[in-house]
């Protein structure tokens, strides 16, 4: 991890979010509190078992939430886009981190003490529903992703999986093209499904004409096809 001067990157455009929530004095605090982190490929941010000290958001790249599984298999809880917040909820909770976080990609994290982030939250209520609210709504994902990677079919859960992964992260110029290129393994994993059975899977898409290959970049040929798909399970 590379820490930057704070200076390099504008926390009032990238923490947006919050900042209008703020006062100039609040705002003040979280600027001269907060620092930038660089991560590169594949490299943990925080690990289940650390004690979580700082409030993260992703200002550039892409980060997964994982946990390790039975048999050394990962399951991807999450994916974090810019420019989301992540890592606090285990502090709230007062217990230690139960995911892992690492980067996609090559990724730059802001990163606020929690210390902060809990004295900002005692003197603003409406920084405090702010968090209420995210929380919420990832409560929510988490239950819909529950239920559908538990009852759905190899089928349903892939499309699912690429869908999810289309509205997270957009197309590329040409419409079709997923604007995140995954290792046949890391989309297994956020599937709940073994490696083999993602890539037979990904084939019979392909025979189907419901996307097309090229190295890891997926691109979707007919997506109502795969909505019917995901929809039925």
């Amino acid at each position: 991890m590379v820490k930057q001067q704070q200076g390099e990157v504008d926390l009032s455009a990238s923490l947006s979010d919050v900042w209008r929530v703020l006062t100039d004095k609040e705002r003040e605090i979280l600027r001269s509190n907060s620092t930038i982190q660089q991560f590169k490929r594949n490299e943990l941010i925080y690990c289940e078992g650390d004690e979580p000290k700082d409030m993260m958001c992703l200002l550039r790249g892409k980060v997964k939430i994982f946990k390790e599984g039975v048999g050394g298999r990962s399951q991807i809880i999450r994916m974090i886009k810019p420019v989301q917040y992540f890592g606090y909820r285990a502090n709230f909770a007062q217990e230690d981190y139960l995911t892992n976080a690492a980067a996609f990609e090559a990724s730059t994290v802001c990163l606020i003490p929690m210390s902060v982030v809990t004295d900002l939250l005692m003197g603003n209520t409406n920084l405090a529903l702010f968090f209420i609210r995210q929380l919420s709504v990832d409560l929510g994902i988490a239950d819909e992703r529950t239920v559908n990677l538990t009852q759905k079919h190899i089928r349903g859960r892939l499309a699912e999986s690429l869908l999810f992964l289309k509205d997270s992260y957009g197309l590329e110029e040409d419409g079709a093209t997923l604007s995140i290129y995954l290792a046949r393994e890391d989309l297994a994993n956020l599937s709940n499904m073994t490696t083999s059975n993602a890539i037979r899977t990904l084939s019979t898409f392909v025979s189907e004409r419901i996307i097309a290959l090229d190295g890891r970049k997926i691109k979707l040929i007919d997506e109502e096809k795969l909505k019917k798909i995901s929809k039925m399970g």
